[in-house]
């Protein structure tokens, strides 16, 4: 997955713009994300579990909380599966290389759509037409060290903290609009064990999620990315945005 790969949904840190303040950069930080990154992109595959929660508001302007556990499997630079299930329902996302399937478990329906030839290219592409969402990509972007540098006027490395039973290093990034919490687990390879964003400028509503169930490098076989429709499956369309 070297240089190629990314995993599932918002893009963060395309939608804060520019910092126009004076950074200060732990180069300690710096240089445990950076040694994340590298691990992240020397994996041929990867199969793991996130657990999200995410503030919205709804129709009368309160915050509500909304839950959801995932499983990925991820191999090489154009194979991914994504099962999701939460308050909002059920979903799965399968992508081969050449196309990719969303598929409502809750509806029994299903929409297969051309994709680009990459992972990361597929998750820009998807997001941007269909506003689809793929969970904590940013962490396996090639570029996440430079774009946090890019976006952040403050990055500093707090210690290490015991997070779900792992020692993890603490970082901190802010700026204006946003404050992001990662901890990156001191017993996987450095790979990331949990953050929180918190939108400063949007009531402090917050987004957060814990990677567990590690397993580095398995055999997935190639069927696996490929969508087959249940019975009854119904097809259907949808509009670019």
């Amino acid at each position: 997955m070297k240089n190629t790969v990314s995993i599932f949904i918002f893009i963060l840190f395309s939608l804060i713009g520019h910092s126009q303040q004076s950074n200060t950069i732990d180069s300690t930080a710096i240089y445990i994300l950076d040694q994340m990154a590298d691990n992240i992109g020397d994996l041929q595959s990867v199969t793991f579990n996130l657990s999200n929660s995410v503030d919205e508001f709804d129709d009368q302007n309160r915050i509500i909380t909304q839950f959801s556990k995932s499983t990925i499997n991820l191999s090489g630079p154009n194979k991914l599966l994504i099962r999701t299930e939460g308050t909002k329902g059920k979903i799965g996302y399968w992508y081969d290389g050449t196309y990719v399937t969303y598929y409502s478990f809750d509806e029994n329906n299903y929409v297969t759509l051309e994709a680009p030839e990459t992972t990361i290219e597929m998750i820009d592409s998807m997001h941007l037409n269909y506003n689809f969402q793929f969970p904590a990509a940013d962490f396996f972007y090639p570029s996440l060290t430079d774009d946090i540098i890019e976006q952040f006027d403050t990055i500093s490395y707090i210690g290490k903290r015991i997070v779900h039973g792992e020692e993890c290093y603490h970082i901190i990034a802010s700026n204006e609009k946003l404050s992001v919490q990662m901890w990156i687990s001191n017993e996987t390879f450095l790979l990331p064990k949990h953050f929180i964003i918190i939108y400063k400028d949007k009531s402090n509503v917050q987004y957060e999620s814990t990677f567990s169930n590690w397993y580095i490098n398995p055999i997935i076989p190639e069927s696996t990315f490929s969508f087959i429709a249940p019975p009854s499956a119904r097809l259907i369309s949808i509009l670019k945005k």
